[in-house]
């Protein structure tokens, strides 16, 4: 499933300061990265950072800032780091402890304890030997003890850690659920939701994508099994056993209403507003309402809300997960409530929806966006714009953090390091309200706070340092920030030891602690150097949270972002009044929804500046570079990050060189397409056909010129096809071709219509499945653009291409008359309908190879049985190249097809049909004897694609055989009958640079010579 990042920010970005104010600082991500919040499973790419950490508003002019740096200079002194040493063991301890065998674990807590009894008497003697001692000799006394002091509290807190997390894991696997989910037994549970409902997008497996559910986390109170014995009960049938537990688990519900209608994603602002706002025990309809309305009410549960379900009790897929078991129902009927969300969940559920409705009428960004930013209400969000966030290392952004905590408190306090003077700022000022109160309120506002944004790590830990800081405020006791954030830390880890498995929570920590200590001195070294004071600070600041979050952040995703630290600067304009205005429609927005609508509209213009950096800053061709996904990898991204930073602190001194590296950033990141040709060899002067390398799966780009290309299948990746034909460079299509409507083959059309001028879209007229042709008709209206249906005898050409449909036969409508027809180039999109295009010449193709004569009259239209065998099937002609592109036609289409066409083949270049699976007509494969054969195949597939005998029949006829699993991205080149190919990188061992063969990919030569591609 799906996870999500959230970003991290502290007090100090209300005012400009990042390592300087009294509360919390801007850090890193708050959500599970990896995996959802106490989900089982982990995501995949998913990727967090904190970089955007800076000041929101400027609310400190610069006259504040140098006398706030001269009181840290001449006031605090050197960090203090004695609570560091103790937080980190405490930290490890727990996360060892919570898969630790119990017994190991009680072994290594009284060996710690021994351990620090023995030092404790140890420091004692040497306390009392140091009287006896002079000067010198009694202060290395107190020195010794000293060290030895600190070994044993972090000795302490690492014992406490480690009983604290056991015993949370004990409880976590003690009772029925755990022995239920190894037998995968069905069992009615009653729960009690503890988080809010989230989406899990459908993902594509093969053909079909996976249904839309939602992921609840709950706890089981309640379990009636059936027990495994003869007893029956009076009235018959197998006797029951009702257990009482408190074991977390993961709901996962089917959205059946959402998947028959073909929806990935929807709004659920209605229900979530009826339901917390007039749920009571038993409002639960009946079995006969709608699946939609069902979807509905199960995407509007709040928290605190109990239920009762009947549900198969499986596994996690990890071990040592927060929850012992996922539940998993397919009933279509709606929640069974049996008691309501409580009156404080239910008010914050009243304002979630409130913002929600006020956000309605903006466009469809900030309508997505603003909740997230505010409230970390994420369902909104599309793929398109979630993904374009991950690119750009935005991700922080799409939820609540430490720096809507800062904010808010800022706007009540004010300037932190002016709140205990006369001059203290702030409307609690204004309105003459005394300290202590003001800091009792803020304490107030921040509880309330978690309970509206929910309790994510991040929002704890910004909410544990805020209290600290404002129970200093209220005594008048100055606190470090660093202390403060330890002892936050070590309190969180010692109330939910889960934290300390939580890579969100890691980075939350890691971007503040960099902002406090390493962020100010790289902030002194820039204005050393000339760099304003505002811009010092903020380049500071995103810079110190990047490198520290860095290497977490690429073990995730295997990833690092070159345009994050631009793009979160350039975000920063418009994170504090969108921020403030939202919550400001937030809290109005019960009581005068006219207001509230008002001020979400004023802040949709800084939301859509946010959707707009990031979109652009994704669409940059060198947004991002792939980095080993791993430990290892971590480890080396720190060291190059360090090594970065040793040669930065020289390269500040030499403006001129500082210039040069900039530019060197602008161009890899901006990446001219002749540069890029030069340096990596990708694309191919003058290729003919790349196959993407898009994982399980067909995308294939057939050259029509400069720029443009026609585009046959879209993969079931809109990122990954969108990049492809960004490396090749391809702005402009005529003819996005789909060969059928499985989603491996389908899915990916947003990212082909992504920033291009498309001009038609073909398909098959077979429309099944009856989901996934739905979709590629609301995408193909949704971008203006003409759709068509492929005509078998139809032939176009676009340039110097040229092709033919083959297949399928029109089984509804009978034999179509083929009309010859010429595309023209497009500059704009929707293109000129197809019947005013001008009729192009039956002749011969480029090549000299006379087109296949038609026969749409005679072929078995009993052939096709599902909609592998509607695929359209393309003959092109290119350069004096002939190629066949088969689809996933299975054996008896493909007899079929060479009985209607008794004259084809040979061809150069074969698309083997269905990704090189074992259904292959080998009497189609003895007549074609292609050269070239490539399959488009995931890697590590679960469907064994390509089938060693497809292969191994393939090459007895001659065929180089190519596969998007191995080789990458292949293009293919040459012309007059002699194709060679070019690969993008292996995957084995890593990807390499681009390699150049005749006729083979990346072989020796003398295997080369074997192939007849010469």
């Amino acid at each position: 499933m799906t996870g999500h990042e959230t970003r991290e920010a502290g007090y100090t970005r209300a005012h400009g300061r990042p390592a300087r104010s009294g509360l919390s600082t801007p850090s890193g991500s708050s959500r599970e990265v990896a995996s959802a919040p106490s989900g089982p499973t982990v995501g995949p790419q998913a990727t967090a950072t904190a970089a955007t950490t800076i000041a929101a508003a400027g609310r400190v002019g610069a006259a504040d800032r140098r006398g706030l740096q001269a009181g840290v200079r001449g006031v605090e002194g050197p960090a203090d780091l004695r609570l560091i040493p103790p937080v980190v063991v405490a930290w490890l301890a727990a996360a060892l402890a919570l898969e630790a065998d119990p017994t190991s674990v009680t072994a290594c807590c009284a060996g710690a304890l021994t351990a620090a009894a023995v030092l404790l008497a140890v420091t004692w003697r040497l306390g009392r030997r140091s009287g006896a001692l002079n000067r010198v000799g009694a202060a290395r006394a107190r020195r010794r003890a000293g060290s030895v002091t600190a070994v044993v509290i972090a000795l302490l807190c690492a014992t406490a850690a480690a009983a604290v997390a056991a015993l949370h894991a004990a409880d976590s696997h003690r009772g029925p659920i755990p022995k239920l989910a190894r037998e995968h037994a069905k069992a009615e549970v009653d729960l009690t939701v503890t988080g809010d409902p989230r989406l899990i997008r459908p993902r594509v497996r093969g053909p079909a994508p996976t249904p839309p559910a939602l992921a609840i986390d709950a706890v089981a109170t309640r379990v009636r099994a059936a027990e495994h014995t003869p007893t029956l009960r009076a009235g018959g049938g197998p006797a029951q056993r009702v257990v009482r537990t408190r074991t977390p688990v993961l709901l996962i519900v089917d959205l059946r209403g959402m998947a028959r209608a073909g929806e990935a994603s929807a709004g659920y602002g209605e229900a979530e507003a009826t339901l917390g706002g007039r749920s009571r025990p038993g409002a639960s309809r009946g079995p006969d309402e709608p699946p939609a309305a069902a979807d509905a009410r199960w995407r509007g549960l709040l928290p605190s809300t109990r239920l009762r379900v009947r549900a198969r009790v499986v596994p996690p897929t990890r071990d040592g997960d927060r929850v012992a078991a996922v539940l998993r129902t397919d009933d279509e009927r709606p929640p069974m409530v049996i008691a309501g969300p409580s009156d404080l969940q239910r008010t914050a559920g009243r304002l979630r929806a409130g913002l929600r409705a006020a956000s309605d009428g903006l466009s469809a960004d900030a309508r997505a966006l603003l909740p997230g930013l505010v409230v970390g209400d994420t369902s909104r969000v599309p793929p398109d714009l979630d993904e374009a966030f991950r690119a750009t290392d935005m991700t922080h952004l799409l939820a609540v953090s430490g720096s809507n905590l800062s904010i808010v408190l800022a706007l009540l306090v004010g300037p932190p390091h002016l709140a205990a003077r006369a001059e203290r700022r702030g409307l609690a000022a204004r309105l003459g309200v005394p300290l202590r109160l003001t800091a009792l309120l803020g304490g107030v506002l921040t509880l309330g706070f978690v309970v509206v944004c929910r309790p994510e790590p991040s929002v704890l830990r910004a909410a544990a340092c805020g209290l600290i800081t404002l129970i200093a405020i209220g005594t008048g006791r100055r606190r470090t920030l660093l202390p403060a954030l330890a002892a936050a830390v070590l309190a969180l880890l010692l109330y939910d030891p889960w934290l300390a498995r939580s890579y969100g929570f890691l980075l939350s920590v890691l971007a503040t602690g960099a902002l406090l200590t390493i962020a100010p001195r790289w902030s002194a070294a820039l204005r050393a150097r000339g760099v304003p004071g505002r811009l010092a600070e903020v380049l500071a600041a995103a810079a110190a949270a990047q490198a520290v979050c860095a290497p977490v952040v690429v073990v995730l995703a295997a990833r690092v972002s070159l345009v994050a630290i631009p793009c979160n600067l350039l975000a920063e304009l418009a994170i504090a009044p969108a921020t403030v205005l939202g919550f400001a429609a937030l809290a109005v927005g019960p009581l005068a929804p006219p207001l509230a609508v008002g001020l979400a509209w004023c802040a949709g213009w800084p939301v859509e500046w946010l959707a707009s950096v990031a979109r652009t800053g994704a669409g940059l061709p060198g947004a991002g570079v792939s980095w080993p996904g791993s430990w290892g990898g971590a480890l080396l991204l720190a060291g190059v990050t360090v090594v970065v930073v040793l040669l930065a602190r020289r390269a500040l001194r030499h403006p001129w060189l500082c210039a040069v590296c900039a530019l060197l950033l602008v161009v890899a990141v901006v990446r001219p397409a002749p540069l890029v040709r030069v340096i990596t060899g990708w694309p191919p002067p003058d290729w003919r056909m790349v196959a993407c390398d898009v994982g399980q799966g067909d995308a294939l780009v057939l050259a029509a010129g400069e720029g443009t290309a026609v585009v046959v299948d879209a993969g079931p990746d809109a990122g990954a096809v969108d990049r492809c034909l960004r490396d090749l460079g391809i702005v402009r299509i005529p003819l996005i071709v789909l060969t059928h409507f499985h989603a491996d083959h389908v899915a990916g059309l947003p990212g082909v219509l992504r920033g291009r001028a498309v001009g038609a879209v073909e398909t098959t007229s077979l429309r099944e499945p009856p989901g996934q042709a739905a979709f590629v008709r609301r995408a193909v209206s949704k971008a203006g653009v003409q759709h068509l249906e492929a005509v078998p005898g139809e032939r176009r050409r676009t340039s110097g291409l040229s092709w033919q449909v083959l297949w399928p036969p029109r089984v509804a409508s009978g034999p179509v008359a083929p009309r010859p027809v010429t595309l023209r180039p497009v500059t704009s999109r929707p293109a000129a309908p197809t019947d005013d295009l001008p009729d192009a010449p039956d002749t011969a193709s480029p090549g000299g190879t006379p087109a296949l004569p038609d026969s749409a009259g005679t072929v078995d239209t009993s052939a096709v049985t599902g909609a592998n065998d509607a695929s359209v099937t393309l003959l092109v002609r290119t350069a004096g190249l002939t190629l066949l592109l088969l689809g996933d036609l299975e054996p008896t289409a493909q007899r079929a097809l060479l009985a209607a066409h008794p004259t084809l083949g040979p061809v150069d270049v074969l698309k083997v049909a269905h990704h090189g699976s074992a259904h292959q007509d080998h009497q189609l494969l003895r007549s074609l004897r292609p050269r070239l054969a490539l399959i488009s195949c995931g890697a590590d597939n679960p469907y064994g694609h390509p089938a060693p005998r497809t292969v191994a029949a393939l090459r007895e006829q001659g065929a180089r055989v190519l596969r998007t699993d191995v080789d990458g991205a292949v293009a293919i080149t040459g012309a007059g009958g002699a194709p060679k190919a070019s690969i993008r990188g292996r995957r084995r061992g890593g990807r390499s640079s681009p390699s150049r063969s005749r006729g083979g990919v990346g072989a020796p030569p003398a295997a080369l010579r074997r192939s007849r591609c010469s």
